[in-house]
């Protein structure tokens, strides 16, 4: 063999090793990228894509629907209203953000549970503690109950001229379903470690029992509006049997600050903290979700789904502060 054909020989052998090499890492990231994009098709938790300005700005917070634990979607739905977990992050992300200034906290709900309703609470008092920023908050359609609460870190509260708030107070609830079990011919059969582990028809010990929880609960919302609005705790009691206010009777009894519409507010939030700049984060929708969204809405419900829904939502039995809305 002469030396030219050792040359080609070893050059054919460099050019297999380097082609060789080149498809092993081009198929690696071809591979990850493709995994990449099916996790993020198939994502079952929804989210934001924080993506804040790099230079000041106020973040707009939305409180919109019932406040109550967060689910995870499958691929083929939505996520929709208030998301809990996904919430409380974003307010997270801005504690640590120098470039916020501020959060504008949008309300429009009834409230929800009082378990998701204190704990979204909380994470506003300690972005104010950590931050030493400002919370704004601007009452929409609605903001009674949990919806009222979550609003008390607030250092202004603006509501719109139509807003429906207030209901400050607790509400634990079920239904009793021996008179349905009678004419069905069924029997309720429950055996129990003690007297007062089964409910399902109500002593009074029992309705004293759950009654001290709601009174609980309740004298710490009361606390929360005291702190947040510069009342004694016997005045807000005067307002807190349950019942909801117009805008101008909650400014008439001092639980909001002014009347105004959300540009109005925008516009006099920007000139106080001195940035026009306003974020709000967009939600995660899957390629799936966009696909997909409107095919569950199709399908029409039983009797029984819808019995079982409305039980689960509103009936569940668990401590809401949630404004009971007419029909």
């Amino acid at each position: 063999m002469n030396k030219k054909q050792i040359i080609g020989m070893t050059v054919a052998a460099a050019l297999f090793i380097i082609i060789g090499v080149s498809s092993v890492i081009s198929n690696t990231f071809s591979q990850k990228s493709l995994e990449k994009s099916m996790e993020e098709a198939i994502s079952l938790t929804g989210g934001f894509d924080f993506d804040a300005p790099i230079k000041d700005y106020i973040a707009v917070v939305d409180v919109v629907g019932t406040i109550q634990e967060q689910v995870e979607t499958g691929i083929f739905d939505t996520p929709a209203g208030y998301q809990h977990v996904t919430t409380l992050e974003y307010i997270d992300e801005l504690i640590d953000d120098s470039n916020n200034k501020g959060i504008l906290l949008y309300v429009d709900s009834p409230g929800g549970t009082v378990y998701e309703s204190e704990e979204l609470y909380m994470k506003l008092e300690e972005y104010k503690e950590k931050t030493g920023r400002p919370v704004w908050d601007y009452m929409a359609h609605y903001a009674a109950s949990g919806g009222y609460m979550v609003s008390m870190p607030s250092d202004r509260i603006y509501a719109n001229p139509n807003t429906v708030t207030g209901s400050i107070g607790v509400i634990m609830s079920g239904y009793d379903l021996t008179g349905l079990y009678e004419k069905l011919g069924m029997r309720y059969i429950s055996i129990t470690s003690g007297k007062n582990k089964d409910s399902s028809q109500m002593t009074e010990e029992q309705i004293a029992i759950y009654q001290s929880q709601v009174d609980e609960c309740y004298e710490s919302f009361v606390k929360k509006v005291s702190d947040g609005r510069n009342m004694p705790v016997e005045e807000v009691k005067k307002l807190a049997d349950g019942r909801t206010y117009t805008a101008k009777q909650a400014k008439e009894n001092g639980l909001i600050d002014e009347i105004g519409t959300y540009d109005d507010m925008k516009a006099e939030m920007s000139r106080e903290l001195g940035t026009y700049e306003f974020y709000q984060p967009k939600s995660k929708v899957s390629m799936l979700n966009e696909l997909f969204s409107g095919v569950s809405a199709l399908i029409p419900k039983s009797e029984a789904q819808v019995l079982k829904e409305t039980a689960e939502e509103k009936e569940s039995g668990v401590l809401m502060y949630y404004a009971e809305q007419l029909q």
